[in-house]
């Protein structure tokens, strides 16, 4: 590797998943690996193969479609994890087997209930064992930020020796300071007396909004690699934003000269796909890819801008990919023009017969709006589709009523496993009897714990995207849907929760213990 060249390792598909509500489901890791194989990651992690057969099948569909970034599978340092993980992983012209064991005195005690010289056994184990199916293969120390260094220094000098060639230091609980991380990372390279032989690498939470800046202190003091997401999703606060640790690099190149082969243009499409797909919107004024990230209301900053862009921007809208194209097509457009635009965004579904239903859902879009963005297309390809699949409940039906000083009602017409039914209720708005009249046929037991609407383009006709989260017994779950109809947009986000509620959760936490 390069000298100055930074790894960037995308997790958005596995640690951004841990995310309460925010599965993927096979489709869209495929549009998500697509997306990061455009933006240009060096390595992707595509999912913990052992959790669940539907993360097994993601991570080998993954592994089938991308082909010039490095896909990796997470496998605790155990070897079934790791047989799974390879096998998975086996169409990728580029595979990485990424093991990891608890390193920290807490976690080895209570969690692990092992001694020392146990996790250091079992760990060079694991890296061996995984040296078996790839050349490439990663070594984590979990909660490596409460770990004893010197024991640090020893796990990693014998897994380098066993053959790991990228070590990953993770803050996993988000507790350094970045002048405390970047010196663990400098006197951990320093003291490990075969360092050279590897890659180091951290992977830093946000618990205290310092992922970004520990990771940035890492890479100062020497760290090669920094793991991150799209848009800082991730477990509890999150991970480091991949698009702010991109572009600290590339503004403050005169400090840090190393190189990331990110295409920044991509960062927005990027940034707009994961939070269609997971349903987490971008908070407006959101480094990079928020709506205000670029949007200057004072006056004073309003002139210095336009006498001189450098006087207020670091950085140029366009350089992230906010000059997105629009789609001139309408109505009148063919099937080839709409497909031609589904790839280069990369968002072509894979089966003839899903993008038969997404140019039913085009056309019909397009007898509403006149103007089609790609924002409108990803939205198109990534809400809820409930119309579309194999799913317990499809809308057929809505009418609402609403009146001043009058309950508004709903009269939602619902197909239940291809049974159709019709029922009407009342509530507090439009979205509240709708919510209601759906309930009143479902009984899911399902609690509203978040409705969030945003608007895609801008405009009057602008699609609404409406977000819907659902709780029931611990579990949460998150829908999408959108439509020119507000009303319309919330039913479809709600029956998308609905219908990821009534599919059963098998899935496997990789920072449980090991079997």
């Amino acid at each position: 590797m390069s000298d100055n060249k930074l790894v960037i390792f995308d997790t958005t598909m596995r640690d951004g998943e841990q995310s309460p509500g925010a599965s993927m489901s096979k489709d869209e890791k495929i549009r998500i690996g697509k997306t990061l194989e455009r933006l240009g990651v060096d390595v992707m992690e595509a999912g913990f193969a052992i959790a669940s057969k539907g993360d097994f099948e993601a991570v080998h569909a993954v592994a089938s479609v991308v082909k010039e970034s490095t896909v990796c599978s997470l496998a605790r340092a155990n070897f079934k994890d790791i047989e799974a993980a390879a096998q998975a992983l086996e169409p990728a012209p580029r595979k990485r087997i990424h093991t990891f064991i608890a390193t920290s005195p807490i976690h080895m005690q209570y969690k692990l209930k092992m001694q020392p010289d146990q996790v250091v056994e079992q760990a060079v184990a694991a890296v061996k064992h995984a040296r078996k199916f790839t050349d490439d293969v990663e070594f984590s120390a979990e909660d490596a930020g409460r770990s004893d260094p010197d024991f640090l220094c020893r796990v990693f000098e014998a897994v380098i020796a066993a053959g790991a060639g990228t070590i990953n230091i993770p803050d996993t609980v988000g507790y350094a300071l970045p002048n405390e991380f970047g010196g663990l990372i400098a006197d951990i390279i320093a003291r490990t007396p075969n360092s050279d032989q590897a890659v180091f690498s951290v992977h830093c939470h946000n618990d205290l909004g310092l992922a970004v800046a520990n990771s940035l202190a890492a890479v100062q003091c020497g760290a090669r690699q920094v793991e991150c997401t799209v848009n800082g999703l991730g477990e509890r606060a999150g991970n480091a934003s991949l698009e702010e640790i991109v572009m600290a690099m590339r503004v403050r190149h005169d400090l840090m000269e190393l190189e990331t082969g990110i295409d920044t243009t991509q960062i927005v499409p990027a940034s707009r796909l994961v939070s269609s797909i997971t349903g987490f919107p971008v908070q407006p004024n959101k480094a990079i890819v928020g709506a205000n990230a670029f949007a200057h209301e004072a006056g004073i900053h309003q002139d210095g801008v336009l006498k001189h862009r450098e006087t207020y921007e670091i950085m140029s809208a366009e350089d992230v990919g906010w000059s997105a194209n629009r789609m001139v097509l309408g109505k009148h457009s063919g099937r080839a023009a709409f497909k031609s635009r589904l790839e280069e965004l990369g968002i072509m579904p894979a089966e003839d017969n899903a993008f038969a239903d997404a140019f039913v859902r085009f056309k019909a879009l397009a007898d509403k709006k006149h103007d089609i963005f790609d924002e409108d297309l990803v939205a198109l390809m990534t809400g809820d589709n409930s119309d579309a699949g194999e799913v317990m409940f499809k809308l057929t039906d809505l009418e609402v009523s609403s009146k001043l000083g009058v309950s508004p009602t709903a009269s939602v017409g619902l197909s239940v496993m291809g049974e159709e039914t019709h029922i009407q209720a009342e509530g507090d708005g439009p979205v509240d009897a709708t919510f209601k009249a759906i309930e009143k046929i479902a009984q899911s037991g399902c609690e509203t714990s978040l409705y969030n609407v945003n608007a895609i383009t801008s405009g009057t006709e602008s699609q609404g995207e409406v977000t819907v989260r659902l709780e029931r017994a611990g579990r949460i779950v998150n829908g999408v849907g959108a439509d020119t109809d507000i009303v319309v947009a919330s039913a479809r986000a709600y029956l998308h929760a609905l219908n990821q509620m009534m599919k059963p959760q098998v899935r496997q936490h990789p920072q449980s213990s090991n079997p």
